[in-house]
């Protein structure tokens, strides 16, 4: 059984993704831009305060999260990785179909 997870990325016209391994607590960016790889790798080895949602829409707490301590906290931390670096991560994205062809 894999302890990997993966989400699709693109920078620009470059389509990517991202493998989180949970057992290693590590990252690996697949993406053939270096600038939007090396923006994704510096901001997942790096704390974030993130003003997490509860109950309501005015009801927020401020917390650290460090995106490579297990999955919930990657998938938070990808939740702002946009607003960081630019690249976007492609939810709805078949990561396989990525893997296969990644290119648009």
């Amino acid at each position: 059984m894999s302890d990997t997870y993966s989400v699709a990325i693109s920078y620009g016209d470059v389509l990517g993704w991202i493998d989180y391994d949970a057992a290693s607590h590590s990252a690996t960016v697949n993406l053939a831009d270096e600038k939007g790889r090396t923006a994704v790798e510096e901001f997942l080895a790096a704390e974030h305060e993130v003003e997490v949602p509860h109950k309501t829409l005015m009801d927020f707490t401020k917390e650290t999260v460090t995106p490579l301590a297990d999955q919930e906290s990657f998938e938070l931390a990808l939740t702002r990785l946009w607003n960081e670096t630019n690249v976007q991560v492609d939810w709805s994205r078949p990561v396989d179909y990525v893997k296969v062809h990644p290119h648009y």
